[in-house]
C-alpha cells in the first residue's frame, strides 16, 4: 500500500529537470512516482534504483595520499613551480621528461628501507612495472640508455610513494618533485656547490622563514662506521638509522642500531661521539686531525672535499645558512659523496599563530655509481642534483594565504568586453575577436543581454583590470570606453587605438 506523505516527513531525492523533488515512502523504499518513465533512463535513474533496491552509492573521494586542487590552490601551485624552475632556467638546465612507468628491475635496489614504498604493478603484458618513486633513477636510466656523459637537467613531474600520508605537512602517496642535475666530469666540489647555491636562492626568493641547509659526506660517515668497528655489511643499513636522527632522540636511534641493526653497544656509543657534532670549518679542520678519522682514507677523501666545498660556498657567499651536520644520512642507497637537506627552523608569520611543522624542504647529493648500474659495461657518469620539495613548501604558502585572507586570481583575463544594453551581443564577439587576435586575454559573460552592473561585478570578484565597454553611443562615435577597474575611471578610446593602450595600461 503506497501512501503519499507530507513533503518534509518524506524522504526526497533531488529534483530531476523537469519534475520536483521524489519523494520515496512505503516499504522498502517505494517511490511516489514513477521515474524514469517506461524503457527511459534519467538523469536520476541510477539513484531512485539503488533507494530503492537498498544499493549504497559509492562515497565520492580521492584515494587515501592524494587530493584535488581546486583553481586557487593551482594557481597557487603554478605561481610556486614557476618560481623554482626560473631558478632552474638562470643556471642553465634543460628540461626533460620520462615516463611515469619504469621497468620494476629499474627501481628495486636503489633506495634502500624507502624500497618497500614503490608502487609496483601487476604483470602488464609480460612487463613488471613500478611507478616511479623519485626523478633521480630515471635520470640515471636515461642517461646511461641514450650514452649521454655530460648534460645539466632539471625535471618537473609527479612521483609515486606507497607512504603513511600526513597531509597537512604536504606528505602525499602522490606528489610533484623537482630535481636539478649535473651530470659529468668536472673538478671536485664545483657543481656541487652551485646545487647549494639553487637551493639558497628558492628558500630565500620564496621568504619561508630562516632555514639552514645540512651538509655531509658519506664517505666521511662510512668512515664514523669503519674506526666505530662497524662491518661493511652494516654500513648501509647504519646509515639509514642515522638518518632518522632529526626525528628522534638518540637514545632510540643507538637502541635501533643494537637491538635491530645487530651492532655492537661499543661501536653505537662511538658512533654517537661523532654523528651528533655539527658546526662549520673549524669542525671540519678538528676532524682532519682526529686521530682515528685521519688515518681512515675514505674519510680522509670526504673531509679535504668538504673543506673545499666550504670554500666555494664562502665564495658564493651563503655560507651563514650552511652547517656540516655528521648526523645527516639520507637513506638513499645510491649517494656516494656529498648529501645535503634544507630544513625550515621556523614560520615567520604574523598571521600564524603556531609554526607549521614540515620538516625537509630539499634535498640533494652526489651519485656517482648510479648511472654505471644501468650501462652494459659499467661506465660511471658523476652526477650530483636536488630535489625541492615542493608540496611541503605549497602547505606553507597554502595555509599562509588562508589565514591571511588573501584573494589569489585564478585567470589571467586582462579584459571583460561589456555592452551596457541590449541587442549587442554581435558588437561585443566582434571586438572580443578582435582582443583575442592580437593577443589580449579577454573574456565577455555567455548571455545574449548581461545586465552593466554584473558584467563590472565579475570584473571585481576575479580581478579583471580593464573593462572594454561598447555601448549603442560609443558604435556611433566609433570609440571604446575602457573602464580601470579598480579606480572606475572611464576614458573613450578611439577604436583603432584601443589595442595600443590596453597594451600600454598592462606593462608592467
Amino acid at each position: 500500500m503506497l501512501r503519499l506523505r507530507p513533503f518534509a516527513a518524506a524522504r526526497c531525492l533531488p529534483a530531476g529537470p523537469r519534475l520536483g523533488p521524489l519523494c520515496l515512502v512505503g516499504n522498502r523504499g517505494s517511490f511516489a512516482r514513477s521515474w524514469p518513465p517506461a524503457g527511459g533512463r534519467g538523469p536520476l535513474s541510477r539513484q531512485v534504483r539503488a533507494a530503492a533496491g537498498g544499493e549504497r552509492l559509492p562515497v565520492l573521494k580521492t584515494p587515501k595520499g592524494t587530493r584535488d586542487h581546486a583553481p586557487a590552490q593551482a594557481a597557487l601551485r603554478e605561481r610556486l613551480l614557476g618560481a623554482v624552475v626560473s631558478c632552474f632556467k638562470r643556471h642553465g638546465a634543460a628540461a626533460i621528461d620520462t615516463p611515469a612507468l619504469e621497468l620494476r628491475d629499474t627501481l628495486v635496489g636503489k633506495y634502500g628501507e624507502g624500497a618497500k614504498l614503490i608502487y609496483e604493478l601487476q604483470d602488464q603484458g609480460g612487463e613488471l612495472l613500478a611507478l616511479r618513486y623519485d626523478l633521480t633513477v630515471p635520470f640515471a636510466r636515461y642517461l646511461a640508455m641514450n650514452k649521454i656523459t655530460k648534460m645539466k637537467r632539471y625535471h618537473v613531474a609527479k612521483v609515486y610513494r606507497r607512504d603513511n600520508p600526513a597531509t597537512t605537512r604536504g606528505r602525499y602517496r602522490e606528489f610533484y618533485q623537482c630535481d636539478f642535475d649535473i651530470a659529468g666530469q668536472f673538478d671536485p666540489m664545483i657543481p656541487d656547490a652551485e646545487c647549494l647555491k639553487i637551493v639558497h636562492e628558492i628558500l630565500s626568493d620564496l621568504q619561508l622563514g630562516d632555514f639552514v641547509i645540512k651538509v655531509n659526506d658519506r664517505r666521511i660517515l662510512n668512515g664514523v662506521f669503519a674506526v666505530c668497528g662497524v662491518p661493511e655489511s652494516k654500513f648501509i643499513p647504519a646509515c639509514c638509522t642515522v638518518d632518522k636522527l632529526d626525528k628522534v632522540p638518540w637514545e632510540e636511534v643507538r637502541s635501533e642500531m643494537v637491538g635491530e641493526k645487530g651492532l655492537s653497544p661499543e661501536a653505537a656509543d662511538r658512533i654517537g661521539e661523532y654523528v651528533q657534532l655539527h658546526g662549520g670549518l673549524e669542525l671540519i679542520e678538528r676532524l682532519l686531525q682526529d686521530p682515528k678519522l685521519s688515518q681512515n682514507k675514505v674519510a680522509k677523501e670526504g673531509l679535504g672535499d668538504m673543506k673545499l666545498l666550504f670554500e666555494y660556498l664562502t665564495l658564493f657567499g651563503i655560507t651563514g645558512k650552511i652547517s656540516f651536520d655528521l648526523s645527516l644520512a639520507r637513506g638513499l642507497d645510491y649517494y656516494t659523496g656529498v648529501i645535503f637537506e634544507a630544513v625550515l627552523l621556523q614560520q615567520e608569520n604574523e598571521h600564524v599563530e603556531e609554526a607549521v611543522s614540515v620538516g625537509s624542504v630539499a634535498g640533494g647529493g652526489r651519485y656517482d655509481g648510479l648511472v654505471g648500474m644501468f650501462d652494459a659495461k659499467g661506465r660511471k657518469v658523476p652526477c650530483v642534483g636536488v630535489s625541492i620539495g615542493i608540496e611541503r613548501i605549497f602547505s606553507i604558502l597554502e595555509q599562509r594565504l588562508e589565514a591571511s585572507g588573501e584573494k589569489l586570481r585564478t585567470t589571467e583575463t586582462q579584459v571583460l568586453v561589456v555592452t551596457p544594453q541590449k541587442h549587442l551581443l554581435a558588437a561585443r564577439m566582434k571586438l572580443i575577436s578582435e582582443l583575442w587576435d592580437a593577443g589580449i586575454k579577454a573574456e565577455m559573460l555567455y548571455k545574449k543581454d548581461p545586465k552593466l552592473l554584473k558584467q563590472l561585478q565579475y570584473c571585481e570578484d576575479t580581478g579583471i583590470p580593464l573593462a572594454a565597454i561598447v555601448g549603442e553611443q560609443e558604435l556611433a562615435d566609433g570609440v571604446v570606453k575602457l573602464r580601470d577597474v579598480a579606480t572606475r575611471k572611464e576614458v573613450d578610446i578611439p577604436r583603432e587605438k584601443l589595442i595600443d593602450e590596453i597594451r600600454r595600461r598592462l606593462e608592467p
